[in-house]
């Protein structure tokens, strides 16, 4: 039983670990620059690092653990 709630744990923990390294990068997109008058976009200006494993994988480590724990726990 401790297990699962270990598991659960760091499934929750994993999922709000990832969250806040990705609010912290900054707004996804900002207002844009305009190089020509009269051109409207809805694209971000150079924001192409949004999803970055490298900077969300503790938590999906973490998330992955949990889910090897619940695994190992229902057996």
């Amino acid at each position: 039983m401790a297990l699962i709630v270990i598991g659960a744990l760091m499934i929750i923990a994993g999922v709000v670990l990832a969250a806040i390294s990705t609010i912290r990068q900054g707004r996804m997109s900002e207002p844009p620059h305009r190089r020509l008058e009269g051109t409207d976009t809805l694209e971000p200006s150079g924001r192409g690092r949004r999803l970055n494993l490298k900077v969300d994988l503790p938590g999906v480590m973490l998330f992955l653990l949990g889910v090897i724990l619940l695994i190992v726990a229902g057996d």
